[in-house]
């Protein structure tokens, strides 16, 4: 049998060209029976990575393998000593959602020497060139979805304004952060530049307004000294936050500044992962909207994938060279986000990701 990488490497461009895949093939779990897949996710502090866990375990044991799922806990060296075990206890392919992408090089290189194949699971692992492929959402898409709800709320293209918004965006350290960033920017900084969005705090630059480790608490007292130096007499009608729990901490901060009585209306607040507390807030009218990522299809991506490289198949990728991690172009699966409020939440229970005994 040909080395892995060595299939990867010639026939990655061909599956660019053909954009075909055998995807099926009668007998695949039964082949791959034995085969271990190692599953490193970031937290278990966000339901969203929980579910991603639970899934991509589910979705690859229904094609016939044996999973090992870790957690990091937030902690970047955790998380490379748990490649490193996974790596020594001999799976055949690495799915790794990491914590820092750019601190994996190294052990990445022992699963490029024991012919492992790496698949990057939603956040791109940068300057490596030992990542086969990328899978995530369209995520210069989820801050347009963002920035759009945002405008249409405030009636901008019907030439409202001014209003006063603060930015918030991801982890420094996560890929993600500048594409959800200029996904948004692309729509809004038109009508920061024409003053009918003014951010009183004067933070719009992407290294004023990183959330580190995408954490609430941190985003709460952020939040709250912006409220204290900034607004006075003025009021917050938008809130730009890239995922639900940035969202819950902002909206702490403001509750505890009066906002949402006392005829003070909370501000129009977007988010992410559509998580079940967040969901909840939506329905009782505080969080204004989340993008729902599906992540149980994410999980199904990336399994098929591993089932691909692992069955040397070629997968078929959605873009092959706009995903660049700094040292090579990684080919990439990308699905479509939806953006959920309270006019659709519904949309959670009819694709079962929620019941509704869960949003009550």
């Amino acid at each position: 049998m040909l080395n892995r990488r060595a299939v990867l490497a010639g026939t990655v461009s061909l599956a660019l060209l053909s954009a075909c895949s055998d995807n099926g093939g009668d007998g695949s779990a039964d082949a791959s029976k034995g085969g271990a897949v190692g599953i490193a996710m970031p937290t278990r502090a966000s339901d969203r990575w929980l579910t991603d866990g639970k899934s991509v375990v589910q979705s690859l044991k229904s094609r016939g393998y044996k999973t090992k799922l870790v957690y990091g806990d937030d902690d970047p060296k955790t998380q490379v000593s748990q490649i490193k075990e996974l790596i020594e206890q001999g799976v055949d392919a690495l799915i790794i959602a990491a914590i820092d992408n750019r601190s994996l090089d190294a052990v990445l290189q022992r699963a490029a020497d024991a012919d492992i194949a790496v698949i990057s699971y939603d956040r791109l692992i940068l300057g490596t060139r030992n990542v086969d492929y990328y899978v995530s959402f369209d995520n210069e898409m989820v801050g347009r979805v963002q920035a759009h709800y945002i405008i249409e709320k405030l009636g901008l293209e019907d030439g409202k304004g001014p209003f006063n918004i603060e930015l918030f965006a991801g982890s420094h350290d996560d890929n993600n952060t500048k594409y959800f960033f200029d996904g948004s920017m692309a729509l809004l900084q038109p009508f920061l530049d024409n003053g009918k969005l003014v951010v009183p705090s004067g933070q719009t630059e992407l290294d004023q307004i990183t959330t580190l480790r995408w954490d609430g608490r941190t985003a709460q007292r952020r939040m709250s000294g912006i409220l204290a130096k900034s607004y006075g007499d003025r009021k917050v009608d938008a809130v730009l936050s890239p995922y639900d729990g940035i969202s819950r901490g902002v909206l702490s901060a403001l509750k505890s500044a009066g906002y949402g009585s006392g005829g003070r209306p909370l501000p129009v607040i977007t988010g992410q992962d559509a998580e079940l507390d967040s969901v909840k807030s939506i329905i009782a009218g505080q969080q204004s909207q989340t993008v729902y990522k599906d992540v149980r299809q994410l999980a199904q991506a990336a399994a098929t994938m591993v089932d691909d490289v692992l069955h040397e198949r070629e997968p078929e990728v959605d873009n092959g060279t706009d995903y660049d991690n700094g040292v090579k172009a990684v080919p990439a699966v990308l699905l479509q986000p939806t953006s959920v409020d309270k006019t659709n939440y519904d949309v959670l229970v009819k694709s079962e990701y929620f019941t509704e005994a869960q949003l009550k």
